[in-house]
């Protein structure tokens, strides 16, 4: 398979899931954390507080793992994809551009106003990050045990 087919099928697979489980690396060891994501091959976008623990890490370690994948209970149908890359706060238009795509898919964030209050309250404490990955696997254990594919994105 070329990788264009590999990366429209990764494109896609990345549009149809919404939790992301990225795992970074803090002076308290590795963690790992649920976050829903926007976002394609060129970055994955998500919203956390400061104050959590991966939002730590990342001050002082921003290399990390994620993984979206499938809830499934048989070995053979597991699918999914592991990327690893770089990950930042971001602001200005870049955040503004993350607002956008994640309002696409979560509309409310773009109504925060109509939110439960617990929510909005959260909305307006959160900052914005971007995952770029450099590198990302495709995992489709119905070709096979352990069968995966390999992309290598950016520079």
């Amino acid at each position: 398979m070329n990788d264009d087919d590999l990366q429209d099928r990764a494109r896609r697979y990345l549009r149809e899931h919404h939790v992301a489980t990225l795992a970074t690396q803090g002076l308290e060891g590795p963690w790992a954390a649920a976050v829903f994501y926007a976002g394609d091959l060129a970055g994955l976008y998500f919203l956390s507080s400061p104050r959590s623990r991966h939002a730590l890490n990342l001050t002082q370690h921003p290399r990390v793992a994620a993984t979206v994948q499938d809830n499934c209970t048989d070995w053979a149908q597991i699918k999914g994809i592991q990327m690893e890359g770089l990950c930042v706060e971001i602001d200005g238009s870049d955040r503004e551009q993350a607002q956008g795509l994640y309002a696409q898919k979560f509309p409310l964030v773009a109504h925060a106003a109509r939110a439960p209050l617990a929510i909005a309250e959260a909305l307006a404490r959160v900052r914005w990050y971007r995952l770029v990955p450099d590198r990302l696997y495709v995992l489709d254990n119905s070709r096979g045990f352990g069968h995966r594919e390999v992309l290598m994105l950016g520079g």
